[in-house]
């Protein structure tokens, strides 16, 4: 690890984890051999899996859950609130209290491209892949191959393009 990474000490690191420079980690849970290119965040309660690469400036809120051997491309945003506000009614900053985190999954072995954005909720399938830029706003298919806003089914890769 970079002397420059903010790594909280509730962050559970498995073994031969490489972090490079600049990322925020805190109250997150990462597997072993996984590697995280500099400028990621990722936050409390969320869980990215053993062999992943999490390539540079990507944004891994809470309650996402990454599983094993998931490529995530450079800025890929995940999101977990459907109606983001500042400030409740009565003008007051919204708290914790004040919201519920809806969480979201990748299943093993999918591939999301360089700057698409997760909404909260959404379960990518094993071994789908989400195209560059895609807005991904409800759940994909195992092996399929989802682009554009909002992401839709353009194929499904077979059995032996899958891996």
């Amino acid at each position: 690890m970079e002397t420059y990474n903010r790594i909280a000490p509730d962050v559970r690191l498995g073994r031969d984890v490489k972090i490079f420079g600049f990322c925020n980690l805190y109250a997150c849970t990462v597997g072993d051999g996984t590697r995280i290119g500099c400028f990621v965040e990722i936050q409390k309660n969320a869980v990215v899996g053993a062999r992943c690469k999490i390539q540079s400036h990507s944004f891994i809120c809470e309650g996402v859950t990454i599983e094993d051997e998931v490529f995530i491309g450079h800025h890929v945003c995940f999101t977990n609130d459907r109606f983001p506000r500042a400030c409740r009614p009565d003008g007051q900053l919204v708290t914790d209290a004040d919201w519920t985190c809806i969480p979201s999954r990748v299943r093993r072995g999918a591939t999301v491209g360089s700057a698409a954005v997760i909404l909260p909720g959404v379960t990518i399938g094993e071994g789908a892949i989400v195209g560059a830029g895609a807005v991904v706003t409800r759940d994909v298919p195992a092996r399929a191959v989802v682009v554009g806003n909002p992401a839709r089914v353009v194929r499904t890769l077979r059995e032996d393009e899958a891996r």
